[in-house]
């Protein structure tokens, strides 16, 4: 479920936004292709109907475990937007978190052997204030998204910067020059241009 654009700030746009990983989905999917394998055995043996049951009661536990995991996880957003960071999560009930840019400090992220290979892991941030260390855990591509912060932690320093110093902010066709200057550099990629020249150009 995409985050609602209602919640963003006057001039705040949406870069990433994100859901848990889909692995989160595959023991429970798993179990319920175990409990149906493991019924059709049971009937081609021919064992009594009653040995029916304990596939049946997992099939039925694995397939509610999955379809709380499907509603949890689309019903949770890990957004990056140029002003902040936001994490919203609840099926019926929500609770949300958020961190502005201005105030991190540091990003890492973890990922186990296993995590490389299926392209997840934990993102930890760390932020000035009380909250200290914030970790999100289950992201897709966290090297990615730890790039694509830090970018967005200096674009937001640069603006800041302009103002303090009077600078009049930069028109849209000027951000966009700007933006491919950082594409030639190799600072960002063709893909990451592109997706803010669409968000520059949706302004006009």
């Amino acid at each position: 479920m995409p985050f609602p654009l209602r919640l963003l700030n006057e001039g705040e746009d949406i870069v990433l936004d994100l859901q848990p990983h889909w692995w989160a989905l595959v023991p429970p999917a798993a179990g319920v292709v175990v409990a149906l394998a493991l019924a059709i055995v049971i009937l081609l043996v021919g064992l009594s109907d009653y040995v029916l049951v304990l596939p049946a009661a997992l099939g039925v536990l694995a397939a509610m475990v999955l379809l709380d995991r499907w509603l949890r996880r689309r019903t949770t957003n890990f957004v990056l937007t140029t002003d902040r960071l936001v994490f919203r999560s609840g099926v019926i009930s929500k609770r949300g978190k958020e961190v502005p840019l201005m105030r991190i400090q540091d990003i890492t992220f973890h990922q186990s052997m296993f995590g490389r290979l299926i392209g997840a892991g934990d993102l930890m941030i760390e932020s000035a204030g009380e909250r200290g260390q914030e970790v999100f855990p289950n992201l897709p591509r966290p090297a990615q998204v730890q790039n694509a912060v830090y970018r967005e932690v200096e674009y937001l320093r640069e603006r800041q910067a302009d103002r303090v110093a009077g600078r009049p902010a930069l028109s849209i066709p000027e951000q966009l020059e700007k933006l491919d200057e950082l594409r030639q550099r190799g600072v960002i990629t063709q893909a990451e241009f592109d997706a803010k020249k669409t968000q520059l150009l949706d302004r006009l």
